[in-house]
């Protein structure tokens, strides 16, 4: 029986080549440069196309060709467990009154390993707060209250841990 060996090295690249997985401890969010806090949940930090499906006859036969169509950004949901601090109500305020200009901000999502390093980071721009819920209070129950806090924005990209600089422009 022969085996087949798969090692870094035996492929023509080095070991050093490979990253390990990043292990995420928790989430900080930077708006206008500035922290609004830690949090212990973080989705939505993508985007993905619409899929447009064309039929065409390609040497007599009739195929489908898939095309990128519309750009969608997924909206940033993050949760973390309730606190005094009031930034992300006072900031989804600003949307409630119709500020929404003054809403709008550029910003960043930071992960952190389990020492409180920044391993990762996400910039994103012309953000604003869709959504902020509180925790849903139960008598007989000793979780911590959660709230939640769901960001849309224009553009977002994978950056550099430190990297705070984002490189597309909107019109």
């Amino acid at each position: 029986m022969s085996q087949v060996s798969v090692l870094p090295s035996q492929r023509g690249a080095s070991a050093d080549a490979y990253a390990d997985p990043l292990v995420s401890f928790h989430f900080g969010v930077d708006l206008s440069g500035k922290s609004i806090g830690f949090f212990m949940e973080c989705s939505g930090l993508g985007s993905e196309n619409e899929v447009i499906e064309s039929k065409v006859v390609q040497e007599g036969r009739e195929i489908t060709m898939k095309i990128p169509g519309r750009l969608k950004w997924e909206n940033i949901v993050l949760k973390r467990g309730i606190t005094d601090d009031l930034t992300i109500w006072d900031w989804r305020n600003q949307v409630v009154e119709g500020n929404i200009d003054d809403a709008r901000v550029n910003g960043s999502v930071v992960m952190y390993n389990q020492f409180g390093d920044e391993v990762a980071r996400w910039n994103f721009l012309n953000a604003w707060p869709v959504k902020v819920t509180g925790p849903t209070p139960k008598a007989d129950s000793n979780e911590i209250g959660v709230e939640e806090l769901t960001i849309t924005h224009e553009y977002i990209e994978r950056v550099a841990a430190g990297d705070t600089a984002v490189t597309a422009q909107t019109s």
